[in-house]
């Protein structure tokens, strides 16, 4: 029988603070060589292949700015309609809202997260590929995304959706272009609140560098958002021990009154 794990809202906000523990260079003690995984393979890429599961882990060097809840370390450029928009997010992310005063959507209502906003949740993802398409399963919120692969277009006039609407191909042997279209407007692009329209169009460039190293470049388009694109680059390492854990949004905690002021 599949256990089904509900987290409250603080528990989900103490995972979601681990974030900036992920990205960072702060050393660690030693671990019991006997509960270690095994290093990882140092071959190069297979060919066509991301198969597996995958973790945030920064390079040593890398200097990444998470600590800000964001992409970059400066912020985006935003439209005087976005700049409006942003103005009216309440972040408890960095900000400064608490959780009874934020009005995030996914720490409020439970809702997706959108991409890119779901590469700051601090929990692995999976890549399966089949003939037709690649399956993206992110163990936060059972979240699935579909990325045809069978030579198809982007859709001309797609439904809005919480993920989008993504068709992938191979540039070379080790980098799957994924263009991703037709998105709501209720998620937002990090968690600072920044916002984007019904016209974003999402970039990403997954280049497996060897067998266990993975770079994830991300590019925003959004006319009516973005000045002009915004992009950033995540890092990843594949867990060949792992398996995915089930991690469920519960609406129980929509209930503030016992919080503190």
């Amino acid at each position: 029988m599949r256990k089904r794990f509900n987290i409250s809202i603080l528990a989900m906000v103490a995972a979601l603070s681990l974030a900036g523990t992920l990205y960072s260079q702060t050393p660690v003690p030693p671990a019991d060589p006997s509960k270690t995984e095994p290093k990882p393979e140092s071959g190069p890429a297979p060919s066509h292949d991301l198969t597996g599961v995958w973790m945030m882990r920064n390079p040593p060097g890398s200097q990444r700015g998470f600590t800000n809840y964001t992409f970059t370390k400066d912020p985006p450029e935003l439209t005087p309609w976005a700049e409006a928009k942003y103005k009216e997010a309440k972040a408890s992310n960095g900000g400064q809202f608490t959780l009874k005063t934020t009005n995030d959507p996914v720490l409020t209502k439970c809702d997706p997260p959108g991409v890119p906003r779901v590469y700051f949740h601090p929990y692995p993802f999976e890549f399966v590929h089949t003939p037709k398409y690649t399956l993206m399963l992110y163990e936060y919120d059972h979240t699935v995304r579909r990325i045809y692969t069978d030579g198809r277009p982007l859709p001309k006039d797609p439904d809005q959706l919480w993920m989008g609407t993504a068709v992938g191909r191979w540039d070379g042997d080790s980098t799957l272009v994924v263009d991703t279209v037709g998105f709501n407007d209720k998620t937002w692009l990090d968690r600072l609140g920044h916002p984007h329209s019904e016209q974003l169009h999402v970039t990403e460039r997954f280049h497996r560098v060897n067998f266990d190293h993975m770079e994830v470049e991300i590019t925003m388009d959004d006319p009516k958002a973005l000045v002009k694109p915004w992009t950033t680059v995540f890092y990843y390492e594949l867990r060949p021990k792992w398996e995915l854990g089930e991690i469920s949004c519960s609406g129980d905690y929509l209930d503030f009154s016992n919080f503190e002021k």
